[in-house]
């Protein structure tokens, strides 16, 4: 079942069912619409339209409510009157997960609800429970019996619905056969689908999210080959669940929803992002614009099929070049080699500060492992974990017999650099490759082109060395005519996430017309959202909504403020129980909303401390990670 998009070598776009939802048409070859959710409580009529203008007047495309109870969805009738009052017919999204009779409210009311499916007819244990065949289809049984009612209401009102399976609210009867899988995110989906084909409602929207980027590319993967199988393609809603805000935020969005965007994946897409949510959507229509004025270069479609599985991460083994390849983490390059004169103040960019008085270099978490200077000679000793790359003639006059330098040769210059020696050698991707690689494991590769059909190229690539069975490193090379700080992250984050998802790169080198921090802080963050390298605390924080009891932005501040030192620990920050163990699933803390002012802090899914206060959770949870043995001092 590998056929999970129309075409690897070539970006076509999936043509989906077309689902009418109010105004809206979604889906087939209608342009990708963009959507968020309000964060006003929705009994507050007067915030959530106030908020609900500011994200349509944003380019919001589907404004969706929380309604966790019948009160909620009855006053969406008030909220949408009031919109259409003003002048306002944006279709509105009702947000259900444990409340069926107020979904069954709001399907009468709104252009579209909400269900999660290991919400609304279970309710989560955590329980693990070995069912026979029988016991299991009672199960389906009893979820149909509660679920068909729903169904037919929005068959009758002309309602759209979107079956949104979360990763970490999967139901104790999934898991308990599943796992904590793609495969069982699917076959959650899919039971509600069923269920809705049954009584011939098609109105279907399906979305696949998680907070773990691998597994919520794999899981939309393996649902659309699916479809693509059963002959039903049903729209796509894209997005990555608790992505956080920021800079984090912002890859992390782009590396899973960007890595589908590259297949043709995706009719509607939501950045999920710690902040306000008018904040989205020109991050959404930004990233979204990657893949309008499409320059691609074409090629012959190789017969071979792909040889690697897009449903489950391996790594390409490759050889071991120093610390480049073979099993270790991915190098992060940054380049000089723009400058006339290097300093060691130069280094500070990309995690190196140098102390005068101490003459002492003081490495940072996320520094660049290697720095190419192209022409530029160096005049003083560097850290002994920098490697220092130059061009082929400054090299071999000057540098080839000191440690740490390394020379970036030309394909005519291979033969004059001995076999032992590791080398870096430049190739555009659209090239035929030099048959001089052949039995040269040192040199590693640094791939590049300037066109817009990276992925594609970059995929046939690795599907040649395969063929021609070189193991050469290979590093990810991306470059950007932009000095703008949120394209360069969204742009890079969807090129290289594509391939870091499926096993690719031994390295990232990105450049843009931006300074070197920028640079190096959004390759560490691409390889962090790709979980190919950590090199930071990650926060698995959600976007808020009305349900949030707490101020999230100002919340997640201060937990970044005291643990963001605590390098690879995954804190969950979650609004309300909702979003709580089960979305939180993949974390090692979470700090989770339990009522006005409470707050519960869990170790991975199991409550420790209950309704804490909300002024001392903060420091509540810094004590819980000491308690664990997992807190280390800042250093200073």
């Amino acid at each position: 079942m590998h056929r999970y998009c129309l075409d690897p070598w070539k970006r076509t776009r999936v043509t989906s069912k077309v689902v009418q939802i109010g105004t809206l048409a979604l889906g087939g070859t209608h342009p990708i619409r963009v959507q968020s959710m309000t964060t006003t409580d929705t009994m507050d009529t007067n915030g959530s339209v106030a908020q609900s203008i500011r994200m349509i007047n944003a380019g919001c495309e589907l404004v969706r409510l929380t309604a966790p109870s019948k009160n909620e969805a009855e006053n969406l009738q008030v909220i949408k009157a009031k919109l259409v009052e003003a002048g306002y017919h944006t279709p509105l999204v009702a947000d259900i997960h444990f409340t069926p009779n107020a979904a069954e409210i709001a399907a009468k009311i709104v252009e579209k609800v909400r269900v999660n499916p290991g919400n609304y007819a279970d309710k989560k244990k955590f329980e693990e429970i070995d069912y026979t065949d029988q016991s299991y289809q009672a199960e389906l049984n009893r979820i149909e019996e509660k679920f068909t009612p729903l169904v037919q209401l929005c068959k009758a009102n002309g309602t759209a619905m979107r079956i949104g399976t979360n990763h970490g609210s999967l139901s104790d009867r999934i898991l308990s056969r599943y796992g904590d899988t793609p495969e069982g995110m699917v076959e959650s989906a899919f039971e509600f689908i069923r269920i809705c084909e049954k009584n011939d409602f098609d109105h279907l929207v399906i979305s696949m999210k998680a907070s773990n980027t691998l597994v919520m590319v794999q899981a939309y993967r393996l649902l659309m080959a699916r479809m693509l199988e059963n002959g039903i393609v049903y729209p796509l809603h894209l997005g990555v669940t608790e992505a956080g805000d920021g800079e984090d935020g912002r890859i992390k969005s782009a590396v899973g929803i960007g890595a589908l965007l590259e297949d043709g994946l995706g009719d509607t897409i939501r950045v999920s992002l710690t902040e306000a949510p008018e904040a989205e959507i020109p991050v959404a229509q930004k990233l979204i614009s990657k893949y309008n004025d499409y320059h691609e270069f074409p090629f012959e479609r190789p017969s071979l099929q792909l040889h690697y599985s897009p449903f489950s991460y391996q790594r390409r083994e490759s050889s071991t070049c120093h610390n480049i390849g073979g099993k270790n983490v991915p190098v992060v390059l940054a380049d000089l080699s723009y400058l006339e004169e290097i300093k060691q103040a130069h280094f500070f960019g990309f995690g190196y500060q140098y102390s005068v008085p101490l003459d002492k270099w003081n490495i940072l978490d996320q520094a660049a492992d290697y720095v190419y200077l192209g022409n530029n000679e160096i005049h003083f000793e560097v850290p002994g974990t920098l490697g220092i790359i130059l061009n082929y003639e400054l090299w071999n006059a000057k540098y080839r017999d000191k440690a740490g330098y390394y020379p970036l040769i030309l394909a005519e210059e291979i033969a004059l650099v001995s076999p032992e020696q590791v080398c870096f050698l430049p190739l555009e991707a659209e090239e035929d490759m030099p048959l001089a690689l052949n039995a040269r494991p040192n040199i590693i590769v640094i791939l590049n082109t300037a066109y817009d059909n990276k992925t594609q190229l970059y995929r046939k690539f690795f599907l040649d060395l395969q063929e021609k069975h070189l193991t050469n490193p290979v590093i990810l090379s991306y470059q950007y005519q932009t000095n703008e700080l949120e394209g360069f992250q969204l742009f890079a984050g969807a090129d290289a996430g594509a391939l870091l998802i499926d096993g690719f790169g031994d390295g990232l080198w990105l450049n843009a017309d931006l300074g070197a921090q920028y640079i190096n802080s959004t390759s560490f963050g691409i390889l962090q959202a790709t979980r190919t390298r950590i090199s930071k605390t990650e926060y698995i924080s959600c976007p808020s909504c009305g349900r949030t009891l707490f101020d999230l932005q100002e919340t997640t501040a201060k937990i970044r403020q005291r643990t963001a030192h605590l390098k690879g620990l995954k804190i969950g920050i979650m609004g309300c129980i909702v979003n709580g163990p089960g979305e939180m699933a993949d974390a090692d803390y979470g700090y989770v909303g339990t009522g006005p002012g409470k707050i519960n802090l869990y170790k991975e899914k199991t409550i420790v401390k209950r309704n804490i206060e909300e002024q001392q959770a903060v420091e509540a949870l810094v004590d819980l990670i000491k308690e664990y043995g997992d807190w280390q001092e800042p250093k200073s």
